[in-house]
């Protein structure tokens, strides 16, 4: 009875999921009808719009695949950065810091998932930008060209807005990561020189209890509030940080104490290496790919190959709904991750189906067989995924090209555990205790003889 409910719970999640999957899959999305809500005529959701209409109001999913560079075409920009005015062993956070503004302004460019990465080359440092879509790259050149700038304001004395003190970014000496010693949260430290330091005591002395807003190119980055008035040029931002929240800010901090110049050293408009007629192709391919296995599949294992072939189809409509919901981008190599992690779905199946195969033809019925079988079956799968898992860390980790495989593939392997261990599970456990399965001839399998 506990295992029957446990099954009733399985399957219940399920349909939420594949309900929510298939809502946002669907192209222009999915019209639900309610009465009109009491707090206002429309609201903004993650993943869909409300709107009203009349006593009504509908969903309607605006969400589509992005496709990369060589999907759809776009520009190609290679910048040289200039190290000269920057110490050696501040040369590092420097590149760091310039890649962290140029991401956020390409995507306040409105460009999703940009290409943005660094190299050296003996002494000269570039970064490289690929914005997918975008033709106009005089624009976007402005928005990138420009040297980060840091500011420190205070509010004015209506306290509506905040207004310039005169401390930048050219007034700090860093700013990182530290921990409180009492509690262990993460803060940001920033340190200032001798002008800023006078500077910084002037503007806290005056703005205690009130918030000190801090903009990089123009944007609030931070407005954390004066608890006193701060001697010596050392202060502390402190809030409810993740590490990586942390991490990030002080980065962004310094990239308006550490001024890069960057000039354009390539420039060109990239079409996209993939037409039309290649991509209807790939998926052509892509169509007849899984109609083979889905067909090996139940003429091999005949009923567990239905179930798989029924796994496999929740898998493409979670995979579709997730590079949806997250925007992620699309990539050849992201089409390479997403074959390579349809047949790692259909692997684990296998090694599944294969055990509870062994348990029948061991003489065991089809109930305690595939119990077995999920179970032992396990280990082998956890360890050989993690190990792909790793992989793909290390790829995203190396960046440029592999990324989009790496993330395709990495969201694939979780998406296929899912599906074969919820799905696919709960599918069988259904039938798992009808007399009809005790045939063996479903499952092709021929009990072993003894002598």
């Amino acid at each position: 009875m506990k295992n029957k409910r446990r099954n009733w719970i399985r399957i219940t999640l399920l349909l939420l999921l594949l309900i929510f999957a298939v809502g946002v899959d669907w192209p222009g999305g999915v019209h639900i009808s309610l009465p009109k809500p009491k707090f206002g005529t429309q609201k903004s959701f993650p993943f869909v719009n409300v709107k009203t209409d009349g006593n009504l109001f509908k969903f309607d999913n605006n969400l589509d695949i992005k496709e990369g560079l060589d999907l759809q075409g776009g520009s190609h920009l290679v910048y040289t950065v200039d190290m000269s005015k920057v110490a050696e062993a501040d040369r590092g956070n420097a590149l760091a810091s310039l890649q962290k503004v140029i991401e956020n302004r390409v995507n306040g460019f409105g460009v999703s998932e940009p290409t943005v990465y660094t190299s050296k080359n003996g002494g000269e440092y570039r970064v490289t930008i690929e914005l997918a879509g975008i033709k106009d790259t005089d624009s976007a050149m402005n928005i990138i060209g420009k040297t980060a700038k840091l500011a420190f304001k205070e509010s004015n004395k209506d306290g509506t807005s905040f207004v310039d003190t005169g401390l930048g970014g050219a007034d700090m000496k860093s700013a990182s990561v530290t921990f409180d010693q009492n509690t262990g949260a993460p803060q940001i430290s920033i340190q200032f020189n001798a002008d800023g330091s006078k500077k910084f005591e002037e503007i806290t002395g005056r703005n205690v209890g009130k918030p000190l807003a801090i903009y990089l190119d123009e944007t609030l980055v931070s407005a954390p509030n004066v608890n006193a008035q701060i001697v010596g040029g050392n202060a502390q931002i402190t809030g409810k940080f993740t590490f990586q929240e942390a991490k990030n800010l002080s980065i962004q901090l310094n990239a308006g104490r550490l001024p890069v110049p960057i000039s354009l050293a390539e420039q060109r408009t990239v079409e996209a290496t993939l037409g039309q007629s290649s991509v209807r192709l790939s998926i052509f391919a892509g169509i007849i790919g899984i109609a083979v296995v889905s067909f090996f599949m139940i003429y091999y294992y005949r009923l567990l190959g239905v179930f798989s072939t029924i796994g496999l189809a929740l898998y493409l409509v979670f995979t579709l709904a997730l590079f949806k919901v997250f925007g992620i981008t699309l990539t050849m190599g992201g089409i390479a991750g997403l074959i390579l992690s349809v047949g790692m779905s259909m692997e684990t199946d296998v090694l599944v189906f294969e055990r509870i195969r062994e348990e029948m033809r061991n003489g065991r019925n089809f109930d305690h067989s595939y119990n077995l079988g999920f179970g032992r079956a396990w280990t082998s799968i956890r360890d050989s995924n993690i190990v792909s898992l790793i992989i793909c860390a290390l790829l995203l980790y190396v960046g440029g090209s592999v990324r989009g495989f790496a993330i395709v593939l990495a969201l694939g392997i979780v998406v296929g555990l899912v599906t074969t261990f919820l799905g696919t599970r709960a599918l069988i456990e259904l039938i798992a205790r009808k007399k009809f399965v005790e045939n063996n001839w479903l499952f092709n399998v021929e009990k072993e003889q003894k002598e």
